[in-house]
């Protein structure tokens, strides 16, 4: 090519720098903004393009087509093509991006932002509540289908319960299809039906046969974690009645109840419904249906029940077990309770037809009501149902064991169907029995001696290392009309039986001297009649009417400044009343809390009384808080069912039975020594054996306590060896009284007076021997030393001599608990003969008072170990903490829903 067609590098490099130059100014250059660009593209403005190859061509077009592409593309009226300066083809316009495929159901809403994102539109609400119904509709529809109409026929077939002894074989077989009828509705009196209408629902004629306002209840209610709630109206009741194949306590239960009850409502006439619901329905007394209530309440047919008894009946069916005059078997439902709030309903109920309609009339006139001013009787009941010997009361213990430890109602469990395993050794059952019958063959004669009339015998056994229960003792038996399990009595103080409980928490929490360090067993008190005892600051505790508090001893004895050895083996009070105070009321409450023993049993008050026994465990409880004295410390809770089986399938609940540490090992193990090397190995001398001797019988290793209440109204002796602790307890009770209170044991068995160690503790050895006979004889573990000797107040120092009380003529030189004869009462040594200047305790004018005001006392004091008589004539009385007993007989109360034993 010629050189005078060739172009200036520079001209080409100038054009590209000016086009970028005007495109990026955005305004018109010498060319045009667009114009430059492309010309700068095309190799700085020159007509031909410089052909491949050429360097400084190549290079001029390509900065050319840089800058003016770049120009372009600033200016917004072109594209930039290749970033090598070369051209690219013609230009392509971009494809505009497609919609957005609609959704079916816009959520999140795609056509908003923020808040209104989130928000449904009103299409969407009404569309989701137009779904909601339907789906409402179609569930009901399909529960409604799924359901049957129930029959009566089925729910006469429940099965009875059977009962296992520990080792697996049969015991007994209990409740279920026994007392079941059905009577057709003509055959039940116009009077019934009405008193059922009028009680329970009123408009059953008219309703659906549902509540809906009920069932809400019931569901939030449920749903809040409460208890489940029966149906509101008869349809509902009879429902629940007749669903034998499901009594679960559950929400889906509830809901398929309340599909049947609809269906009922719907597809079933309203008089085959009412006598449904009159045949299934539970009346207590083990009678299911109108015709076994019938004869369980008035030994009557149905057919010739009166007004006044229908009124009755249709007051039970609010729950037996708090209607029933006879008593129930939970809290508050006395017979003296439950006979108030019968009376109550049954005049409601007679005053309630007076008001309802029925076709058009009132169910009953003013004129037919006033003839019914009077509660008709009730016909004692019988539970005997062939239960022999000490079955029932095996029953019932089970029974409360299962009611306690799972979902189960007692109207359930009494339909039956349920396979129970107990731990109840029957070879140990009968050897309590034997024992207990032979004492009552040798001591009592209520032919001929009118004190030993209403005696009552309690007994229960527990092996300490597996907290089973193996035996027990409740009565005569159901079949001997006793029906109240004395083995699990709630209202029967166990005396001095309690003081080893306030032994073990001084060992553990020392005394307000110690300032809380254990003290040891041969810390002295004082151990004279009659002392004040007084708080921890040293002022005396008051007594009635102002007066100072004196505790009393049995017979009135003195016996100096001893220690707690002597004091626990002779079972001696006034040291006892003093160290409780010391220790503090409370930190004894919560030892014996932790042995085991329920916290409603333990007296309300802290009076001074309160550490010699005014407490009312059951014979269970202290076989078991014994127990963990046996168990070096180790507590765990008794139990009396292994294992409960319905319908070929193991209920849970019941396998689990965890140790837990009561007491510290030193501390049980110290209590130990000291109960099996004085309450039954000691000797003291003049003062004679200690209380437990008879226990020496047995002949291998054993601990104990005696105890005796005021006035005899109890006698205890609880022992254990290492494998078996064992309560015994002998009290009186006239089960024909309204009040239901202890009667005095002196004079009964010939005794003068009954002691813990007499009958009660030959029946504790006897059954022992007998029980742990062909076992290793094992002894207890030896504790280490323990605490350090710090004594009560008064107590003189070691350069001071002791105070011995000066032997009266009269004063007994036998053992009170000796098992022989009961000594006669002394009187007192005058305070010159007893006292010392220094002596706090023993100083103090004044009449003697007795007990502590509160709880059960009436002004007497319980002296534990004591006759419960004193020959001074200052000397006021003693403290009654018999309180209500568990009744020894056919109206007498069984003492709660679980007594004193099983239930917490």
């Amino acid at each position: 090519m010629s050189e005078h067609r060739r172009k200036p590098p520079n001209s080409g490099r100038g054009g590209g720098r000016h086009g970028a130059h005007s495109g990026r100014r955005g305004t018109p250059g010498a060319d045009g903004g667009a114009a430059a660009g492309r010309r700068a593209a095309g190799g700085g403005g020159g007509r031909r393009r410089a052909p491949d190859g050429n360097t400084a061509y190549g290079a001029g077009a390509a900065a050319g087509a840089g800058a003016g592409a770049a120009a372009g593309a600033a200016a917004g009226h072109g594209r930039s093509h290749s970033a090598a300066g070369g051209y690219d083809g013609p230009r392509r316009r971009r494809r505009p991006e497609p919609p957005p495929r609609k959704r079916f159901i816009d959520y999140p809403r795609s056509n908003h932002t923020g808040l209104r994102r989130w928000l449904p539109s009103w299409k969407q609400v009404t569309g989701m509540c137009v779904l909601g119904f339907g789906l409402l509709v179609g569930l009901f529809i399909l529960g409604y289908m799924l359901v049957t109409v129930p029959k009566v026929a089925d729910a006469a077939m429940a099965q009875n319960n059977v009962y296992y002894w520990s080792d697996g074989t049969q015991m007994a077989t209990y409740g279920g299809e026994k007392n079941r009828q059905e009577v057709d509705l003509e055959d039940i009196p116009k009077e019934m039906q009405n008193a059922v209408i009028a009680a329970e629902n009123a408009t059953f004629y008219s309703d659906p046969g549902i509540d809906p306002k009920g069932i809400t209840r019931a569901v939030l209610n449920m749903a809040g974690g409460g208890s489940t709630q029966s149906g509101s109206t008869i349809t509902q009741q009879y429902v629940k009645n007749a669903m034998l194949n499901d009594q679960s306590q559950t929400l889906s239960r509830k809901v398929k109840e309340l599909f049947v009850s609809i269906k009922v409502g719907a597809k079933v006439d309203k008089n085959d419904i009412l006598a449904g619901y009159l045949n299934t329905a539970y009346y207590g007394r083990g009678a299911y249906g109108i015709q076994a209530a019938a004869q369980a309440y008035f030994r009557v047919d149905a057919e010739d029940l009166k007004p006044d008894q229908s009124a009755f009946l249709a007051a039970v069916l609010k729950g037996p077990d708090l209607y029933d005059p006879q008593g129930g078997s939970v809290p508050g439902a006395s017979p003296e309770e439950n006979r108030k709030r019968a009376e109550a309903r049954w005049e409601w109920i007679l005053d309630r037809q007076t008001e309802v309609e029925l076709d058009g009339q009132k169910m009953m006139s003013p004129a037919e009501r006033a003839k019914y001013d009077k509660f008709p009787e009730i016909e004692e009941y019988n539970p005997s149902s062939g239960l022999t010997g000490q079955k029932g009361y095996l029953i019932e213990t089970a029974n409360r064991y299962v009611l306690k430890n799972s979902n189960i109602g007692k109207e359930e469990l009494e339909r039956g169907g349920y396979r129970i395993y107990t731990t109840f050794d029957k070879k140990k059952v009968a050897q309590m029995e034997k024992a207990v019958d032979d004492a009552r063959k040798e001591y009592l004669d209520p032919k001929t001696r009118d004190k030993d009339k209403y005696v009552q015998f309690g007994g229960a056994s527990v092996d300490p290392a597996s907290g089973r229960i193996v035996a027990l003792y409740g009565g005569e038996g159901f079949d001997k009309d006793h029906f109240s399990n004395n083995a699990d009595t709630l209202g029967v103080p166990v005396g001095s039986t309690w003081k080893p409980f306030v032994l073990a928490s001084a060992f553990e929490n020392g005394t307000y001297r110690s300032e809380g360090e254990p003290i040891s067993p041969e810390s002295k008190y004082n151990g004279n009649n009659e002392i004040i005892i007084r708080d921890q600051n040293g002022d005396p505790m008051p007594g009635p009417g102002g007066d100072d508090f004196r505790q009393v001893n049995e017979a009135d004895k003195s016996y100096g400044y001893v220690d707690l050895n002597m004091a626990t083996g002779l079972s001696i009070n006034t040291p006892y009343v003093q160290l409780g105070i010391d220790v503090g009321l409370n930190n004894v409450r919560k030892t014996a809390e932790n042995l085991g023993i329920l916290e409603d049993s333990m007296d309300p008050n802290n009076n001074a009384s309160f550490s010699i026994g005014t407490s009312t465990p059951s014979a269970i409880r202290m076989a078991s808080a014994y127990g963990t004295f046996a168990a070096s410390g180790e507590h765990i809770e008794p139990y009396s069912v292994t294992k409960v089986v319905k319908d070929g399938k193991e209920l849970g609940g019941y396998d689990e039975h965890p140790t837990k540490r009561g007491i510290d090992a030193e501390v049980a193990d110290t209590v130990t020594k000291v109960m099996k090397e004085n309450v039954i190995e000691g000797e003291f001398g003049e003062y004679g054996s200690g209380t437990g001797a008879a226990a020496r019988d047995l002949e291998r290793p054993a601990a104990g306590k005696t105890g005796t209440t005021d006035k005899n109204k109890s006698a205890w002796w609880v022992g254990y060896t290492p494998q078996l602790s064992t309560a015994v307890t002998l009290f009186r009770t006239d089960p024909r009284s309204d009040k239901q209170e202890l009667l005095s044991m002196n004079g009964t068995g010939g005794f003068d007076s009954i002691h813990g160690g007499q009958i009660p503790t030959e029946i504790w050895t006897n059954y022992m021997k007998a029980a742990l006979k062909g076992e290793e004889v094992k002894d207890f573990p030896e504790p280490g030393p323990l605490g350090e000797k710090v004594d009560g107040g008064g107590v003189p120092s070691p350069t001071q001599s002791s105070i011995e009380p000066e032997p009266t003529e009269t004063e007994p030189s036998e053992e009170p608990d000796d098992p022989t004869s009961s000594p006669p009462p002394s009187t007192s040594p005058p305070p010159s003969q007893t006292c010392e200047p220094w002596d706090l305790e023993c100083q103090s004018g004044g009449a003697t008072n007795g007990g502590d005001p509160g709880g059960e006392t009436d002004g007497e004091t319980t002296t534990g170990e004591t006759n419960g008589e004193t020959t001074t004539g200052e000397t006021t009385g003693e403290t009654d903490s018999g309180g209500q007993p568990n009744g020894g007989g056919n109206a007498g109360s069984n003492g709660g829903d679980d007594g004193g034993g099983l239930i917490p």
